[in-house]
């Protein structure tokens, strides 16, 4: 009996013949095993997934508008003002944590 071990986890799929004569092709291409090919494959691609949706990306003219923004920010807002004199009144200073217990509901 083989075991998985802890760090290790099982994915299955069931696909229709034409997709995996398809992968088998593919993967005896690169000298891989179906199951390497498509393990492979599928982390290149989550990976790629992930990086794009990490990334920010801004036209010229809107990298200046923030670059500028960070230079020089706004003065804060209406909403922006007592969320900064909360932050400081629960901040501890010696360490510069912040007390997260949670607040009674304002009635």
């Amino acid at each position: 009996m083989t075991s998985v071990s802890a760090d290790r986890g099982r994915i299955t799929a069931r696909v229709p013949s034409k997709v995996r004569e398809t992968l088998e092709t593919a993967a005896s291409i690169v000298g891989a095993t179906v199951n390497q090919f498509i393990v492979q494959t599928a982390l290149r691609e989550a990976e790629r997934i992930i990086e794009q949706e990490r990334i920010i990306q801004l036209s010229a003219r809107d990298a200046e508008a923030f670059l500028r923004a960070l230079d020089a920010p706004p003065p804060p807002n209406d909403k922006l003002t007592p969320v900064l004199e909360d932050y400081v009144r629960r901040r501890d200073d010696h360490t510069g944590a912040l007390d997260w217990r949670p607040r009674q509901k304002r009635v």
